[in-house]
């Protein structure tokens, strides 16, 4: 992170929010600049006093629109919410968590509707452009979290990914994304989509701010983050669906970053995971986004139904016909299949795999329901697995010439997250090497 005073470095992300021609608009959806001017000042004296108290302490943030701010309506996207004006009572812990360790909070980003989809298109607030190619899709669900980062607007954006929410968009913005073991990090005041699956994460531009900002989010002690030896290190790379239908820009820049793994000693391993077969047959009535979200939307939906993106309208719809039971069933073979895997994965030091097999599409490419459906699926579909199997993972930029990003990511053990991020800075300076 820049050692330029928190004032200065706060006042070049503010310009370019307010840019008129950059995605600020876009990318974020209420601006704190007085109250982050106040915060920057503070962090900025107590550097001089040589005082500071905490780890972000002067770093600018972004928090994801769906996280409670005392005083204000929490929106998650969405005109409904925003109109049903509801008043947060108090700050979600991981802000409060925060702020205590001297973040700046610059801005609330945009988000896809409810969190529910990979494509990162509102249509309420707008989609704020790639930035590789304004016209295509950032990424989401933390859409606006991750042009934010990428295009200077933020240090760190803080996101929620429940089937790929943070790691995505990272991957097609060039930054890196982080999904924690779900129990680390409390989603209390976090808009909740579906209560198995949700966790939060950060965004940045290396896997040093995203460790120093899990950390304080999951109240730990900053980590020293040494990177890992890569000289021997267990990388399994898992074969089948994952690389079904993937383009060939992620194949070109996939093999590229293989090759430099392997030239650093790492070992690698074809892995075949049958245990894809038995969640795909768990998700079958429609999984527990759709029976969690529809739980928390039915009334919703009857009363301002039209109100809502209808791609992400008909997602929770799919939920109706999901009983209580059904519900139950999913969680009891669900818990059996997470203790399956991990078990699996236990000769291993991480997984390695595309994080998505496809580059971001044109905003005119997902306007089609059925169009935008198909590449929803595809976005999601590597890292929706990780939560399902409650896994930790990381997105990195694989490397890029001169056409658009995409990810590489490392999965890890539930628990394990201090040795994934390891794993990942390690990684991270090879193939940037």
């Amino acid at each position: 992170m820049s050692k330029t005073a928190a004032r200065d470095h706060l006042e070049q992300s503010l310009s370019r929010i307010a840019d008129p021609s950059g995605e600020g608009a876009r990318a974020c959806l209420t601006v704190y600049a007085e109250a982050a001017r106040a915060a920057a000042d503070a962090a900025d004296a107590r550097a001089k006093a040589g005082k500071a108290i905490g780890a972000l302490d002067g770093v600018i943030v972004s928090i994801k629109d769906l996280f409670d701010v005392a005083g204000e309506v929490t929106r998650a996207g969405s005109r409904v919410l925003a109109d049903e004006g509801l008043i947060a009572p108090a700050d979600a812990p991981v802000v409060r968590r925060l702020r205590a360790a001297g973040a700046v909070i610059v801005a609330k980003t945009n988000m896809s509707e409810f969190a529910f989809s990979g494509v990162g298109v509102n249509p309420h607030f707008g989609t704020p452009g790639n930035p590789f190619d304004r016209a295509r899709v950032p990424g989401g669900s933390t859409s606006g979290g991750a042009v934010a980062v990428a295009d200077g607007m933020c240090e760190i954006a803080i996101g929620t990914d429940t089937g790929g929410s943070t790691r995505i968009p990272a991957a097609l913005c060039g930054i890196v994304g982080w999904k924690p073991s779900k129990q680390r990090i409390p989603t209390d005041g976090a808009f909740p989509l579906s209560s198995t699956l949700d966790s939060i994460g950060p965004m940045a531009r290396s896997v040093r701010e995203c460790a120093l900002a899990d950390a304080v989010m999951a109240g730990e002690a900053a980590p020293a983050l040494e990177p890992a030896s890569l000289a021997g290190l267990r990388l399994g790379i898992w074969q089948g669906l994952p690389f079904e239908g993937i383009d060939q820009t992620v194949t070109t820049a996939w093999s590229t970053a293989l090759a430099r793994l392997t030239q650093a000693g790492v070992r690698l391993s074809d892995e075949n995971i049958a245990l894809i077969q038995d969640m795909a047959q768990v998700n079958a009535k429609g999984g527990f986004a759709a029976a969690e979200s529809y739980a928390i939307h039915r009334e919703r939906l009857k009363r301002n139904g039209a109100g809502i993106d209808p791609n992400i309208r008909i997602r929770i719809e799919r939920g109706s016909g999901m009983t209580a039971a059904d519900t139950a069933d999913m969680a009891q073979a669900r818990q059996r299949l997470v203790q399956a895997i991990d078990a699996r994965f236990m000769s291993l030091d991480a997984l390695v795999l595309p994080t998505a097999p496809i580059v971001a599409p044109k905003i005119a490419e997902v306007a089609a329901p059925d169009e935008f459906g198909r590449r929803n699926a595809m976005l999601l579909r590597n890292t929706a697995m990780i939560n399902f199997f409650d896994l930790c993972a990381i997105s990195l930029p694989l490397p890029r010439g001169d056409g658009l990003a995409a990810g590489l990511m490392l999965v890890g053990r539930n628990g394990h997250d201090g040795r994934l991020f390891r794993i990942a800075a390690a990684v991270e300076s090879w193939l940037k090497g």
